[in-house]
This record gives C-alpha cells, structure tokens and sequence, in this order.
C-alpha cells in the first residue's frame, strides 16, 4: 500500500462529521480492520470507498442494517449469475435434446442446487447483545449508534423525544456527547418502577374472615 493509499483514522470523523465512537461502531459492521503503524491506524483507498458510499445511504435517512443487506443482496445476485453460468456450461445437450450432466460437473451442480434451497440465515440477535452490553456496563450512546442498533434512521431516533423504548429496552436523553450528537441512557422496562398489578378482591372475600381482621 502506498502513501497515497493511507488515510489517516484520525481524520474520518471530521470528514463525516460524527463522533469517533460512531466511527468504531461504522468499521465494526463494515467488517474493516484498520492497518497500524506504530502508534497511528489507516485505512486504505477501499476502505474508504466503502465508508463512504455508507455515509452517503445514512444522509439520505437509511441505515446501516439496510446497507449491509443491499451490498449481501448484490453479492449473491452476482454468485448466482456466475453458478448459473458455470452450470450451463456444465450442461450438454445431443441431437435428441436430452439434457446430461458432465461428470466433473455434477458436484457442483448439487451444490449450487442445495444453496439455493437453504434458507438465508443471519445473526440477527447481535443488536440485543449488543444493547445488552451497553445497558449492564452503562454506556452513553450517541443517535447514530442507537439507530445503527435499531435499524432505524438519526432522524427518526431524535423524532422519538427525550423517551421512547424498544425490544425492551429504555432510551432517555441524557445530554451529549463529543461531536454535539445526543447521548442516550439504557434501561430495561422491568427495571423502571412497574409494579404488579393487585388482584381484586370480591365481595364474598372481603367479608371473609381470610380478608376482614375485624371478622377473626
């Protein structure tokens, strides 16, 4: 990698103007590791590209979460057409139109069929882990990492006022952090002062020894 190729980590957050935390949290799900030398991380001209165009769908009010499926769709789209072209040409057809298979292409012929019936599957819990984390060791999250958490837009995140809650958990604003994004306390519904409600008592109970002092 050249110089030119060397971005410095230390100048993204200004460049997409959002805390260094939402940066972590950005290269987290973008799956980047950032390249050391000495005391100072880069990123590469890929890696930027690919923060960008990120930053860009969160602009324009997506989320992180929908990115990710866009760029997952687009790369099977892609195995797809290559598996269907490596499939035909592992096809022959004879002068009657009956169709075999190659013998060195069976296997993958098997392959390609069996991927295609097998469900997509994802870890599609790691948000509430995640969460989980941030409310046990009472981190101060800013908008943007909430709503990369969630799903959900910046904008509809602040929306939401100083409370909302979602997949049990509390958000309450708590001020703000660097970079002037606002920062958010977690809680757990259970955790917030709800009591039980009381069972009620009919009439033939209340008069009850069992329920009436006065009656014993």
């Amino acid at each position: 990698m050249t110089e030119v190729d060397q971005i410095p980590l230390s100048t993204l957050p200004s460049r997409y103007d959002i805390a260094r935390s939402a940066l972590y949290t950005r290269l987290k799900d973008l799956k980047i590791e950032p390249i050391k030398q000495g005391k100072k991380a880069y990123v590469n001209s890929e890696h930027l590209q690919l923060l960008d165009e990120l930053h860009e769908h969160i602009s324009k009010g997506g989320t992180t979460n929908e990115f990710l499926k866009q760029r997952a769709n687009f790369s099977t789209g892609l195995s797809r057409t290559n598996e269907r072209t490596k499939t035909k040409s592992e096809l022959v057809i004879d002068s009657t139109g009956q169709i075999t298979i190659q013998p060195s292409g069976t296997l993958s012929v098997v392959e390609a069929i069996v991927n295609r019936l097998l469900p997509a599957t994802g870890n599609r819990l790691a948000y509430l882990r995640e969460l989980e984390e941030a409310y046990e060791k009472g981190w101060l999250l800013s908008t943007s990492e909430v709503a990369d958490l969630l799903g959900l837009s910046p904008k509809t995140v602040r929306e939401y006022g100083k409370k909302f809650t979602d997949a049990g958990f509390v958000f309450t604003r708590a001020g703000t952090r660097k970079g002037g994004e606002i920062a958010w306390t977690i809680d757990k519904q259970d955790d917030i002062g709800i009591q039980p409600q009381q069972p009620k008592i009919g009439i033939k109970e209340a008069l009850s020894k069992e329920f009436d002092p006065e009656l014993q």
